[in-house]
């Protein structure tokens, strides 16, 4: 039985991008449907059994027409072939407000063949041209679906994650003794597994969500474990395998060193156990290379324009068709001979790029506690001639012609 597996598609990511007049769509948009297409060609060429989609189909729980249109041409093209695709429904999926529809639920409501949409945890036995195949269903799930407010109002948030983690672990364990052991079983699930390495979704849900142990879902019942939610595509465990497929697409810089594709994996029996052995690989598609590069130009560079434009040449191969940022770092004083349009035409080539400056002034002057703006003129001219060791007779002769020059500028002023 051959499966593919996939997750976090995140249609509707559009940063970055430009309209593409021929398309009249986002080219950050055709990124996706790209790899998207690579996906659907690969499981159609090679007579996939099943397509597994681990949830976050877009980017908003209430995506675009034209995103919803462009989704439901690439499934419909896999259940011609003949392929069935179940889809889990992730954190973007899923609606704040309890009784509205998630993003999926639309694909589940018209009942179309070979399609089966996953909004709440159960077990789905799916026929496959290979036999029949069991899915434990763990979509992402919120926390007012799980716990009531009444046995959460005098916890705190560490015990009332603790509370979803067990809650979640129940809900896996109970379905493991609903399996039938004589046919492959799958865990597709939507959730952070404490010991994930994190992508893009990092800033976003450290410290703020409920997690599951390792020991939690690998379980022994299961062939594979297929994993949403993180970006970064990983194993987490080899027996039993306990995978996340990570996005399909780069969503912005932090996924800048990451690849990106699906895995494919076969489960097939083990003549030598009576068992069945489970192999899987990860399959990259060519998504939008993103690229950084900084700069760091000296106060002595006589030329800081050509500085940048070197930096720049030097990375040509690389920047052609990709995300590219430039962060330069120069000091004041040299700031104002930067020639933008000469930067902005090295990049032409770029899908997309950004110029940013950082621009290092020199520390201000502290005389004691102040600094030189705050001081009085007279009290600066005390200080300077205190740090000088002049003498105390000097000093009162200089303090009293520079007291006299000031009180002329005044009268001037005036």
């Amino acid at each position: 039985m051959k499966i593919i597996h996939f997750a976090d598609l995140h249609l509707g990511v559009e940063n970055y991008g430009s309209i593409n007049p021929a398309s009249g769509l986002s080219t950050r948009l055709e990124d996706f449907l790209a790899a998207l297409d690579h996906m659907v060609d690969y499981a159609l060429e090679n007579r996939a059994d099943l397509v597994l989609f681990c949830g976050d189909t877009y980017k908003s729980r209430e995506p675009g027409q034209t995103q919803q249109r462009e989704f439901a041409r690439r499934i419909n093209r896999l259940t011609t072939g003949g392929i069935p695709i179940f889809l889990l429904a992730g954190n973007h999926d899923m609606s704040n407000a309890i009784g509205r529809a998630t993003a999926i639920e639309i694909f589940d409501t018209l009942a179309l063949e070979k399609v089966y949409v996953s909004n709440r945890p159960d077990i789905y036995r799916i026929p496959t041209p290979s036999g029949p195949i069991q899915i434990v269903s763990l979509p992402w799930l919120r926390r007012s679906a799980l716990l009531s407010k009444e046995e959460t109002k005098d916890l705190d948030f560490t015990r009332i994650n603790e509370r979803l983690q067990q809650v979640l672990t129940n809900i896996v364990t109970t379905n493991v003794t609903k399996l039938d052991p004589k046919l492959p079983a799958v865990l597709a699930a939507h959730v952070w597994v404490c010991g994930a390495k994190v992508g893009s979704e990092a800033t976003m849900t450290i410290g703020q969500e409920h997690t599951l142990l390792l020991s939690n879902i690998a379980q022994p019942a299961f062939d594979y474990i297929a994993l949403g939610h993180i970006h970064k595509h990983q194993v987490i465990s080899e027996n039993p395998p306990v995978v996340y497929a990570g996005s399909l697409e780069r969503l912005n810089f932090s996924e800048e060193t990451d690849d990106k594709g699906f895995y494919v994996v076969e489960i097939e029996p083990d003549g030598a156990t009576g068992k069945r052995r489970t192999s899987f690989a990860f399959q990259p598609v060519k998504a939008r290379r993103f690229l950084t590069i900084n700069l760091n130009i000296e106060a002595d560079n006589a030329d800081p324009t050509a500085a940048v434009l070197k930096g720049i040449i030097e990375q040509q191969e690389e920047i052609r068709d990709a995300i590219v940022r430039v962060n330069i770092s120069l000091p004041a004083e040299i700031e104002g001979q930067l020639k933008d349009n000469e930067i902005r035409n090295a990049l032409k080539e770029a899908h997309y790029f950004s110029v940013a400056r950082d621009t290092k002034r020199e520390t201000r002057l502290r005389l004691g506690t102040q600094t030189a703006e705050e001081i009085t003129p007279i009290d600066a001219l005390k200080t300077y001639l205190e740090s000088k060791k002049v003498t105390p007779e000097r000093t009162r002769v200089l303090l009293e012609y520079g007291n006299r020059l000031i009180q002329e500028q005044k009268s001037e002023q005036e």
